[in-house]
């Protein structure tokens, strides 16, 4: 008998394994693998080693209940059945990873790009092909402990919501809000994004050139910094006509901060250990669109600038 995931999607999707392709299988590819397998959506992951094998993975959800589930590993020659690809490598990973991608995947699947920041997807606009594209953020935590095993952190909200081309079909939209907790649909999702962009320009540069905890923000040190940085973000979003309520912002951006407050963000983590951060996909972002509009963002571009100063000595480490 087929589950209840499998016969709500029908014919569609995820009644045998390679429909849903996962690609990148860092904390988060792995914690949507778990969160869909559980569901009996069959995903499969698409990771670095990029050989076809069977990987015992370990997860350990909110309650400390640890489970084994074994992952299927393709490459990009085995894309042919491919519905749905979900994309969960960092944002500046997306175009190169996609890439070899492109020319053997399913010309009737749809992306999916769930990562920090925003650019990929304007990035991408001219090469899927016809392919449907849809964008989504998740606020869930995961931390890896192991290669192939991680601990989930936190309960985040998910977003997701159509961007380009033919749209993510409703059966599909509803197995994945099913098996994602605490996820919604977003039409349109732009302004989503943009109100989680705002938030990791509020915080995760900040955390990284201090070396501190996301409840450190919450100093009144750090506050003039934290407005000017929002005020910028506002003013930058209305000239690309994303409305944002810069008092709900502010509040939003300190409810994160106290319900992270343990938390290292990121991007705090990318520099702690010496990697290349997603900078350019956050304040750079929107630098680049300010610049776009003629808009000055000296608060952003000050930040931007200690950020990038301090990347290049962690990534010299």
């Amino acid at each position: 008998m087929k589950s209840a995931a499998t016969s709500l999607l029908g014919d569609s999707l995820g009644e045998s394994q390679g429909e849903i392709v996962i690609l990148g299988a860092g904390a988060i590819g792995q914690l949507i693998f778990h969160q869909l397998s559980a569901h009996d959506l069959m995903p499969v992951l698409m990771a670095r080693e990029g050989l076809a094998a069977s990987q015992s993975l370990t997860f350990t959800d909110l309650n400390g209940v640890t489970i084994e589930r074994e992952a299927h590993l393709i490459d990009s020659s085995a894309l042919n059945a491919c519905k749905l690809l979900i994309v969960c490598v960092k944002a500046y990973q997306v175009e190169d990873a996609l890439q070899p991608c492109l020319d053997n995947l399913n010309p009737h699947a749809h992306i999916l790009l769930l990562h920090n920041g925003l650019g990929p997807h304007q990035q991408l606009a001219d090469k899927l092909n016809g392919r449907g594209l849809s964008l989504g953020t998740t606020s869930q935590g995961a931390l890896r402990l192991a290669k192939w095993q991680i601990r989930q952190t936190g309960a985040g909200l998910t977003q997701l919501g159509h961007a380009q081309g033919p749209a993510l079909p409703a059966a599909t939209r509803q197995a994945l809000l099913r098996a994602i907790a605490n996820s919604q649909w977003c039409e349109p999702i732009l302004p989503m994004l943009w109100q989680k962009l705002a938030i990791n320009i509020a915080i995760n540069p900040l955390t990284a050139i201090n070396d501190c905890h996301n409840g450190d923000l919450a100093d009144e040190h750090y506050r003039s910094s934290i407005l000017r940085l929002i005020d910028e973000v506002v003013t930058v979003a209305s000239a690309e006509q994303i409305p944002l309520d810069k008092t709900e912002l502010i509040e939003r951006v300190y409810q994160v901060i106290a319900l992270t407050a343990s938390n290292y963000s990121s991007m705090h983590q990318d520099i702690h250990h010496g990697r290349q951060t997603e900078i350019e996909a956050i304040t750079g972002y929107l630098l680049r669109r300010a610049e776009s509009h003629g808009i000055a963002t000296p608060e952003n571009l000050a930040i931007y600038q200690q950020l990038k100063a301090v990347e290049r000595q962690a990534v010299k480490r």
